[in-house]
């Protein structure tokens, strides 16, 4: 396994928020979820440094996630960033150490 950590900017206007909900309710979670599942070929989790709430925008929202995927990290970057909407986008992501945590590292 291998960690990654990114940064993620959006506008949250047409998100509920930043965490996972429902089925079939847009948030920037599950948005993200899905594009980077779609690099990997295996199903993502991520962990953000913090939330948003419903119509709030970010510019540097540190997460990390944990894949057997390897690919690079223009893959990863410019992959994801096909499959965000417009107004999701990835800013840079590098495999880090095991131990880094979005939200405490």
């Amino acid at each position: 396994m291998t960690r990654y950590a990114l940064t993620l900017s959006y506008n949250g206007s047409a998100f509920f928020g930043f965490q996972k909900q429902a089925a079939g309710i847009p948030t920037i979670q599950t948005a993200l979820e899905h594009a980077l599942a779609q690099i990997a070929g295996e199903p993502i989790a991520i962990t953000a440094a913090g939330r948003t709430d419903t119509g709030v925008h970010a510019t540097a929202q540190v997460i990390h996630f944990d894949t057997g995927a390897i690919r690079s990290d223009f893959a990863w970057l410019a992959g994801a960033n096909r499959y965000l909407p417009a107004d999701i986008r990835l800013q840079w992501i590098h495999a880090v150490p095991a131990d880094f945590h979005a939200r405490y590292s």
